[in-house]
């Protein structure tokens, strides 16, 4: 019973926008209720909304070993290993992902933008060309968007 009351205690804290109460909430669970995929799923939520990228990175990467179907999770994973600044770790954790990946804009977008800090310019712009195929609306972003400054001109 207690379980489930720090669990909604948790998604308060989160819908009042304090992610690192909800974690506090989160971290008396025992173990074996903590490594529930809709538990580590929440956990997931609010570390990247409190932008402890490492945590973060940790959780996604357990929800892959959990879930390898789920494209989602190897999207965060990747961001989460990006932003602690170890972007090759995060090009190749999402290209471990499952194929129905490569379907989607987000991961050929933020491919680019990994491989665009590595230095690798010409793929990078070979998949933002893939991403704004698949989505238009990415280009708003891209303008903005730091990791692609290098890029110059986009496609």
């Amino acid at each position: 019973m207690e379980h489930r009351m720090r669990v909604r205690a948790a998604v308060g804290w989160l819908e009042l926008g304090l992610p690192d109460e909800a974690l506090v909430e989160l971290e008396p669970l025992p173990w074996r209720i903590q490594v529930r995929k809709s538990l580590l799923e929440l956990r997931l939520v609010a570390e990247m909304a409190d932008r402890s990228w490492n945590a973060a990175s940790e959780t996604a990467r357990l929800l892959c070993l959990k879930d390898p179907a789920e494209p989602q999770f190897f999207l965060h994973a990747a961001y989460c290993l990006h932003e602690t600044g170890d972007t090759l770790a995060a090009c190749h954790w999402l290209l471990r992902g499952p194929k129905a990946l490569f379907s989607e804009a987000t991961f050929h977008y933020n491919l680019a933008c990994y491989l665009a800090v590595l230095g690798e310019s010409k793929r990078a712009m070979s998949h933002l060309k893939t991403a704004f195929g698949l989505d238009e609306s990415l280009r708003d972003s891209a303008h903005l968007d730091q990791d692609l400054a290098c890029l110059g001109a986009l496609p």
